[in-house]
């Protein structure tokens, strides 16, 4: 766990147009909903956003009676299905909000690094203490942006400095995020790539995808 703390985005608000509209948060993997083990993942965060719809509130409440110390909230991008960069701009603004008081609006209360998640990773595994510990060597930096096998970027499974993730995310107007993509919400930080050897960010966005995981379609 980092020294300095955590907070946690979790995005979970996609159409899954590609798995004909079925919920991807909740496909299960190993027993287990792939929003669990995203939540599982990360819950050592002082602060946990999930970005998505109220049909996962069941496994949001499942989580937070194993894991009582752990705040998490359930919020929505504005309009629904409108992009992970307004997911992220929604989750900072669930983040903040509640823990505001006059002087600093809430920044005080904001853990030093926010990790984004998409859900849709089930092997994940150490990334998150990778990226924590990217994060806390390289102090100047503002993001560590993890880079797969293939050599592409994957934003949607990074580690941000919060001051700079939500002063990136309050330069727009709610509506200027809106189908935007998530680089140029995160262009202006300083960031390392963090070159990864393994699948962690390896996803599930079809059937195809799932079955390489093992996941199966639910029953008719």
């Amino acid at each position: 766990m980092s020294l300095s703390g955590f907070d946690a985005v979790i995005l979970a608000g996609g159409r899954s147009s590609r798995l004909g509209g079925e919920p991807k948060a909740l496909l299960r993997y190993n027993g287990q909903s792939l929003l669990r083990r995203t939540l599982d993942n990360v819950r050592a965060a002082r602060r946990i956003a999930v970005v998505g719809p109220d049909e996962l509130r069941a496994e949001l409440e499942a989580f937070i009676d194993a894991e009582p110390e752990t705040t998490v909230v359930l919020t929505r991008e504005d309009p629904p299905f409108s992009g992970p960069a307004a997911g992220i701009g929604a989750a900072v603004n669930a983040l903040r909000e509640g823990f505001a008081n006059d002087d600093d609006g809430g920044a005080a209360l904001r853990a030093p690094l926010t990790l984004i998640f998409a859900c849709d990773m089930p092997a994940l595994g150490t990334l998150p203490q990778q990226l924590l510990d990217a994060a806390e060597r390289n102090p100047t930096v503002q993001l560590v942006l993890p880079v797969d096998a293939d050599g592409r970027t994957q934003p949607l499974a990074s580690c941000v400095n919060s001051a700079a993730l939500d002063a990136a995310a309050a330069g727009y107007r709610p509506d200027g995020l809106v189908g935007m993509p998530v680089r140029k919400l995160f262009e202006g930080l300083k960031s390392l790539q963090l070159p990864l050897a393994s699948t962690a960010t390896a996803d599930v966005d079809t059937w195809d995808d799932a079955q390489r995981f093992g996941i199966a379609p639910p029953a008719p």
